[in-house]
């Protein structure tokens, strides 16, 4: 699909023929914004403008130059643009071309809602947009505004769990799960907020925006870098929250070996004990310590005496270890 903004009247033509362009001009045109083009619509705009749309391969490139460029005929920019699905987000990439005569072509293969606010405002105050060069800097102004919600998103959410984590009695996977979920966010978040700053600082050092743009590009920097700084803070407050859920991971575990131990430390005087007496030795005199009650019945007396040892020692050693504040 394309739509065409036209500098008349801010004249919006939306699913536009690509027959149109036989009958405009690039003083008629201030925006391109195409989605999803097919073949045919993008040959169309490709010979309108006389340039070469960016490929998938060279939008998705990670390099400086891939993300901002100049050549003789048109400023070519790259970045990615965030679709919130929930508590995350997925990534999808957007190219930009700005002709040498202000005409700007955007291509993206999804809807967002930075290109709907920017349209929005277009349609409010059309007379501050008079060049592609203006829609492409508001629209950069609307995604830093969008990526602030984003890092304040991720900053409640590491508020609630740090919350649910003091609440928690014992951590489980979800815990963990949870904690490398918003890491992997804010990482991403992070690596693109980075992506706008290095087109912001390849604008800033261009000459061809009109003047009226830079000093809002100063702004828009300090912005940006006031992002990273809390993106950066965000992940640091992850890196401790993941620790601290690590080290009550390990004390649960020792106290499930502590408590292993002492039950073994307990009972091992009694099995001493009855390993001794199990022995079954002839000469153990313990196996002849009996008393015949007056009605004939034999108590053997060394079975008891073993028991009693038995419960005596593990008793004693169980009071030592309250003693020593152990247990």
């Amino acid at each position: 699909m394309i739509t065409i903004y036209l500098k008349q009247y801010n004249k919006i033509i939306r699913n536009a023929d690509v027959e149109l362009f036989e009958e405009l001009g690039y003083d008629d045109i201030l925006w391109i914004d195409m989605i999803t083009p097919s073949i045919k619509e993008q040959k169309a705009v490709e010979n309108f403008m006389e340039i070469s749309l960016q490929t998938k391969q060279q939008v998705e490139e990670i390099e400086s130059t891939s993300k901002y460029s100049e050549s003789e005929n048109a400023i070519i920019s790259n970045s990615n643009f965030f679709i919130p699905t929930g508590d995350s987000f997925v990534v999808e990439p957007v190219s930009f071309i700005i002709s040498n005569e202000g005409v700007l072509v955007s291509v993206r293969n999804a809807e967002f809602r930075t290109f709907r606010e920017a349209e929005k405002r277009l349609q409010m105050n059309y007379r501050s947009y008079s060049t592609g060069y203006h829609i492409f800097i508001s629209l950069l102004e609307v995604r830093i505004d969008f990526d602030a919600d984003l890092v304040e998103m991720i900053t409640k959410q590491v508020a609630s769990l740090t919350k649910d984590l003091h609440n928690e009695e014992s951590i489980d996977k979800e815990v963990l799960l949870r904690i490398s979920a918003l890491q992997e966010s804010t990482m991403l978040l992070r690596e693109n907020i980075f992506d706008r700053q290095r087109v912001l600082s390849g604008i800033l050092r261009s000459e061809r925006f009109p003047n009226d743009i830079y000093p809002r590009l100063q702004l828009m920097i300090k912005d940006v870098n006031s992002l990273i700084n809390h993106a950066d803070f965000s992940f640091q407050r992850l890196d401790y929250i993941q620790d601290t859920a690590l080290g009550l991971i390990n004390i649960e575990q020792n106290e499930i070996v502590k408590i292993f131990s002492v039950a073994a430390v307990i009972f091992l005087p009694a099995t001493l004990i009855a390993s001794m007496y199990g022995m079954n030795f002839k000469v153990m005199p313990e196996l002849d310590w009996a008393v015949t009650l007056a009605n004939g019945w034999t108590i053997p007396l060394g079975y008891l005496f073993a028991i009693l040892l038995m419960v005596l020692c593990s008793g004693l050693t169980m009071w030592y270890f309250r003693y020593k504040k152990w247990l």
